[in-house]
């Protein structure tokens, strides 16, 4: 009687944190099979083991990973349905201090909004806002502008609209279901960092592949 051969189908994400050194397959990895025991004992299979001392990160082909799952189960069709590379960072886990991290939003949102207003107002410096309003005040009126006039009140209540239209939230508001224009900028620098420690990983032979032959490379457990 033929044996059937089962089909595992499997997906990870480009970057995933870990908290513990020892790194198991399912901590990585979505997986899915219609034999209900195969993937428990995937899930359990030990991909990484992350020393005290060292590097953190690390690059993983699927390529490898797949060479471990065929190690132990040789009969399995395994399916990337995700990344060809994963990238696997420890985090040792640590207690946060309420008081230093209120510091911290404190200091972010005091740097950010003093920087924000030096911008805007170097900006209306440059272009002599105050001047321009001066003279579109005389020209409609006939009276000289005082500098606190419905022209620069109306101005600025629409630049606070403006902002907080264009940022898409107000503090956990948030105005549309869009991703505001910070998380998609904030996904194109993550994507870029990826991007980059794949290839330098690759260039400089550091990422856990199999070499020409088949054979697992810079497997550490």
């Amino acid at each position: 009687m033929a044996v059937t051969k089962q089909t595992v189908y499997m997906k990870g994400n480009k970057n995933t944190e870990v908290t513990k050194r020892e790194v198991l397959l399912g901590d990585i990895l979505m997986m899915e099979c219609s034999d209900p025991t195969i993937v428990p004992k995937l899930r359990a299979l030990k991909i990484l083991n992350i020393p005290d001392q060292g590097q953190h990160r690390y690059v993983v082909s699927v390529l490898h990973i797949i060479a471990c799952i065929h190690e132990k189960y040789p009969m399995l069709d395994i399916q990337n349905m995700g990344e060809m590379d994963l990238i696997v960072t420890y985090e040792e886990q640590k207690e946060h201090n309420a008081l230093f991290q209120a510091i911290k939003v404190a200091g972010v949102v005091l740097i950010t909004f003093t920087g924000s207003a030096f911008s805007i107002m170097s900006f209306h410096n440059d272009v002599s806002t105050t001047k321009m309003f001066s003279q579109v005040y005389e020209w409609l009126t006939g009276n000289a502008s005082s500098g606190f006039t419905i022209l620069e009140v109306s101005y600025s209540i629409g630049l606070v609209i403006g902002i907080l239209v264009f940022f898409n939230h107000f503090g956990k508001k948030r105005f549309t279901v869009d991703p505001t224009p910070i998380e998609v900028e904030m996904r194109l620098y993550e994507n870029d960092i990826q991007t980059t420690l794949i290839d330098e990983y690759e260039r400089k032979g550091k990422e856990m592949d199999v070499d020409q032959t088949g054979n697992r490379s810079n497997h550490r457990t």
